[in-house]
């Protein structure tokens, strides 16, 4: 599945040249010349992964990496640093900024579409057109299938996105917010109570392959995807 990226790069010919060459390898990229236009970016959508120079007019890319890294509701996302700046140190304050990776210039542009890829599969596989396979259910993004063995099963397209955010993050529970963070997007405002309609209906997309029971619900707690049996409370 196509990554949504923010670039956030100064130098426009630099940034046309990453963005074309992720725009070839199927990306959709969003761009900033600095930290503030980044910031409002991020404000109103979150993108998969965020391309950044370190150095930005006014706040330099160090800075907004660390206000990234700041707030809850971005903590979590994969930050590759850009920069001309290829000693040790350099690379160490990147990293242990929160940065993700770390690509000095001038690079190639099949090595940073590699890098990128490495780090969303690491970080946020449900960005990736990597097929998955647990369960005895194999999804695969780049023909929008999913199959229960030889048996075809037929999912909404929001039904799909769900499956495959939960099981490329198994056995892991996910609340209502965060599952429409993660698969409606953050900036789309919607009843949690949707996510319980659309789990049902993945439920019976499931059902014909009796995959069903993969999808569990903790409760008070939200969903996730697991292979092992769901332990019920004893009765008193």
């Amino acid at each position: 599945m196509p990554a949504t990226i923010l670039l956030v790069e100064d130098e426009p010919a630099i940034q046309e040249l990453i963005a074309a060459n992720l725009g070839r390898a199927g990306h959709h990229v969003v761009r900033a010349g600095d930290a503030e236009t980044a910031q409002r970016i991020v404000r109103e959508a979150l993108p998969d992964l965020v391309l950044l120079d370190w150095m930005l007019p006014g706040a330099s890319g160090i800075e907004f990496a660390r206000r990234l890294r700041a707030e809850e509701r971005t903590r979590g996302g994969p930050i590759i640093m850009l920069t001309a700046r290829g000693e040790e140190q350099d690379k160490v304050t990147g990293l242990e900024t929160g940065a993700d990776d770390y690509i000095t210039k001038p690079f190639s542009p099949r090595e940073l579409v590699a890098r990128i890829k490495a780090v969303l599969r690491r970080r946020a596989p449900q960005a990736t057109e990597d097929a998955v396979e647990l369960g005895g259910l194999r999804l695969d993004p780049a023909t929008h299938r999913v199959t229960a063995g030889e048996q075809a099963l037929a999912l909404g397209p929001t039904e799909f996105r769900l499956l495959h955010f939960l099981m490329t993050h198994p056995e892991r529970v996910h609340s209502r917010a965060q599952l429409l963070d993660q698969v409606w997007g953050d900036h789309v405002f919607v009843e949690e109570r949707t996510v319980d309609v659309h789990i049902r209906r993945l439920r019976c997309a499931l059902e014909p392959g009796a995959h069903d029971a993969l999808i569990q619900t903790v409760r008070g707690s939200g969903y996730r995807f697991s292979t092992q049996p769901q332990q019920t409370a004893p009765a008193r």
